[in-house]
This record gives structure tokens, C-alpha cells and sequence, in this order.
């Protein structure tokens, strides 16, 4: 019997949608699913969920729950992470507010800027404990890693847990994919493309469509066609398209984030001194901390209404994880994107970062796929990119402190909008509040 353990199974919908994945993908009905959280009012709904996910569909896996880490990874043979170090209050609402108060704004802030540093400074030590213990109770085990900010966490990972099996899993190559099939009015299935990067700053190097007859039709010019008359639907959680799109005009390839996402990556859209900007491209600002008091404010409706009797939906969704531990456990080959650190599969990126490449997957486990070199542009655009990621990482390694003054300085936008006396002192106003949460650097 193939033993999953979900870490963080407090993320009740999440969980739902991938213990669902699992029991719908062949080969899985009778998988051995271990929920675990440290939140015990979470877990016990967590569990109720599972049990009736199992009654939905029909299927037979082993649904256990337990507080104690090391008892849901025993002889596990695929782990997956969900977890949220710190929470919304205090960790997240620090994030967003402090760096408010010196003119710096954020959409979603749990990848890059000061909101990625520091959420990668207090989630990189508990990942390398669930390590540590995976190393003890399941050696073997792979990691599908599904925390942000991604590219931190897995490159800190490679760093502090060489012996982890892992690979860091997003929705959004994927995703994307699928939205651009119906803002072209395609269907999902007809669409073939390459895609390669890092996590959120990936680009399709190639999007085609594949007609009946085999013939493949470059979709670029269409794409380009609906850039520049705004005739495109809306992205992720409803929120507008605009930056993608202006992206895809201004480099002439897409890319895999949501428009949300990618406004703070780079310097060009979120700009204290030009606010017709917010409105021009329709950024959601602090918008992270919008959805999680909805989500708050609903928790009660939604746990009860996920707990009732009865069925309830259960469709898959376009997760990966499900569809990994099937091809690795069944033997049935498939490809994914992952993220792993780079070893000659990107050549003009770094070895010293974390990229998101093609991987094969089949019985013999997950290949990660070398792709041509990226067109220049996008490789730089990357590389500032790679730079915070690198540069948080090194402040984890070594414990100085002087390289997290050093990775914000060089994030785009943090560097667009602040002084360098303004990003030390947010930095160090930033690390004060957020004390033991953060490993203490010197």
C-alpha cells in the first residue's frame, strides 16, 4: 500500500483538492492518506473532509490523522507540504504593513520582495526539520514540495538537505495554459507548448496549437492580436490580465504568473510616484491580505459546509501531485513541470538557483528534462530575480545578516521605490517584529 503524508492538512481546501486528485487517480483508491497539523481543531476537520471525499467517490484509502509529525511520516513513501509558517496574523499582516508605512506596496508578497524574504527566513527552518525527520523516518521518501516562496525553499533545501528527494510543485505552468486556451476560444487538450524558467517567472518558449490532422499552428500571433485590443479574460481569483499581456507585448513571450503576481517581480508596474498605473493595469494591491479575511471571515460556512452530509463535488483538479505519486507507484509514464535545482538544465542560468523544467516521471521516479538556452532577455529578467532568491538563501546558509539587507536591496521593486536607508531599516524593523519566527542572524 502506498503511504502519503499531507504536512500542513490544516489547509483544509487545499488538502481537499489533492486528497481528491489521489483517490481519483488510478492505481490510488486504496492509498494510505496520513494527515497531519499542529493545529488539532484543523486536523479533526481535515479529517471529516477525507472521510467524505472517500464516501463521494466511492473509494477505500486509509485516512489516519495525527499531531505528532514524525507518526504521519513513518514509512511514508511520498510527502507533500502545505504548511503556512506564522499565519495570516501575526506573520503575513507584518509582511504588508510595515512595509507600507515607507510607501512600499504589495499584491501578494509570499514569493519575492520583502514579503518572499521574509517569509522564506521563517519557513526554510521548519522545511529542513521536516527534513530532517523524513530522513529518519522515511529516507526514501519524495518531497513534493508545494510551499512558498518556492524557489527559496527548494534552493535553501538543496543546500541544507542534500539528501532530500524532492521537487517543488506550482499550478501556474499549467494553469496558465489553460487559460490562454479559452481567452483563444481553444480547447486545453489541442495544446501543445515548451516551457521553462523559474517558479512564477517561467515563460512558454513555444504555445501551439495541434489540429486533427497533426499539423501544429504557432498561437504567438493570435495571442499578440488579443495583447494589443485587451480582448482577454480575467486570470487567477478574478483579477485582471493586463500585466501578463503588456509583458507579452513588451517581450514577445508569455508568462506562467498571474498578472498579480508579476506586478511586484518587476519594477515597472507598482510605483509610488505614478498611481495611474494601479488603475492603467488594474493592480490588486495588498490583495494577499484581502483573500485571507475573506477566507477567515467564511471558515465557518465553508468547514460546515464541507463537513455536512451527503456528497459533495469532487472533480480533479490541475495539481500535480496526484498524477506524480501515480506515474512513480502505477508505472504509467507522464510529464510535469517541477522545480529542482539547476544542474546543467538551464545553461544560461546559474547553477546556484532553482528552475522550473519539464520532468519526466514514470516507475523509475522524476527526471528533471535540460531545455535549450532561454532567449537573453528572459534569462536577465530572471537573473534579478534568482539574485533575492540566492542572496536570502545565503543568509539562511551562513546566519549573516548582512545578506538579507543585500537581497532586498536588489529586489526590482523594493530597489525602484526605497532608498538604501529606508530598505535597512525596513529590514531591521521587519526582523524585530517578527523575532523568534525568524532564526536569530548575526
Amino acid at each position: 500500500m502506498v503511504k502519503i503524508a499531507i504536512i500542513g492538512a490544516g489547509s483544509t481546501v487545499f488538502m481537499k483538492n489533492i486528497v481528491t486528485d489521489i483517490v481519483l487517480e488510478p492505481g490510488l483508491e486504496t492509498a494510505h492518506i496520513a494527515l497531519h497539523d499542529i493545529d488539532e481543531a484543523r486536523l479533526a476537520t481535515s479529517e471529516k473532509v477525507a472521510h467524505r471525499i472517500c464516501q463521494t467517490t466511492h473509494t477505500a484509502p486509509t485516512i489516519s490523522a495525527s499531531l505528532n509529525r514524525r507518526e504521519a511520516l513513518q514509512d511514508a513513501d511520498f510527502v507533500i507540504t502545505m504548511i503556512q509558517v506564522g499565519g495570516y496574523h501575526p506573520a503575513t499582516l507584518i509582511d504588508f504593513d510595515i512595509p507600507k508605512k515607507y510607501g512600499l506596496r504589495q499584491t501578494i508578497g509570499d514569493t519575492l520582495g520583502v514579503g518572499g524574504i521574509m517569509r522564506g527566513l521563517r519557513t526554510v527552518p521548519v522545511l529542513r526539520q521536516i527534513a530532517d525527520d523524513m530522513a529518519d523516518c522515511c529516507p526514501d521518501a519524495l518531497l513534493l514540495q508545494y510551499v512558498n516562496p518556492m524557489a527559496i525553499n527548494c534552493l535553501a533545501l538543496s543546500k541544507l538537505a542534500p539528501q532530500l528527494n524532492y521537487v517543488g510543485l506550482c499550478h501556474s505552468v499549467q494553469g496558465t495554459a489553460i487559460d490562454l486556451a479559452r481567452d483563444l476560444g481553444e480547447k486545453p487538450e489541442t495544446i501543445d507548448y515548451d516551457c521553462a524558467g523559474i517558479n512564477h517567472v517561467a515563460f512558454y518558449t513555444r504555445f501551439e496549437k495541434r489540429h486533427a490532422d497533426g499539423c501544429m499552428e504557432d498561437l504567438y500571433p493570435r495571442l499578440k492580436q488579443l495583447a494589443q485590443s485587451r480582448e482577454y479574460g480575467r486570470g487567477w481569483e478574478d483579477c485582471a490580465n493586463h500585466v501578463r499581456y503588456e509583458m507579452l507585448s513588451r517581450l514577445g513571450y508569455f508568462v506562467t504568473e498571474s498578472s498579480e503576481h508579476f506586478a511586484e517581480y518587476t519594477p515597472y508596474f507598482i510605483k509610488g510616484n505614478k498611481p495611474q498605473l494601479i488603475d492603467k493595469y488594474e493592480i490588486p494591491l495588498d490583495e494577499y491580505p484581502r483573500r485571507c479575511e475573506a477566507q477567515i471571515a467564511d471558515w465557518e460556512a465553508q468547514a460546515a459546509a464541507l463537513t455536512g452530509d451527503g456528497d459533495m463535488l469532487c472533480e480533479k483538479s490541475v495539481e500535480y501531485a496526484a498524477r506524480i505519486i501515480g506515474a512513480m507507484a502505477v508505472g504509467k509514464a507522464d510529464k510535469i513541470h517541477g522545480n529542482v535545482a539547476n544542474r546543467g538544465l538551464i545553461d544560461n542560468l546559474p547553477d546556484n538557483a532553482c528552475v522550473e523544467v519539464p520532468c519526466l516521471v514514470d516507475a523509475g521516479g522524476l527526471t528533471p528534462q535540460k531545455v535549450d538556452a532561454l532567449p537573453p532577455h528572459l534569462a536577465a529578467l530572471m537573473q534579478t530575480n534568482i539574485n533575492v532568491q540566492q542572496l536570502t538563501v545565503e543568509a539562511l546558509v551562513s546566519g549573516k545578516r548582512e545578506h538579507v539587507y543585500h537581497a532586498a536591496m536588489l529586489d526590482p521593486h523594493t530597489a525602484a521605490e526605497l532608498t538604501l536607508d529606508e530598505i535597512w531599516s525596513l529590514v531591521d524593523e521587519l526582523l524585530a517584529e517578527h523575532g523568534e519566527a525568524i532564526p536569530e542572524l548575526r
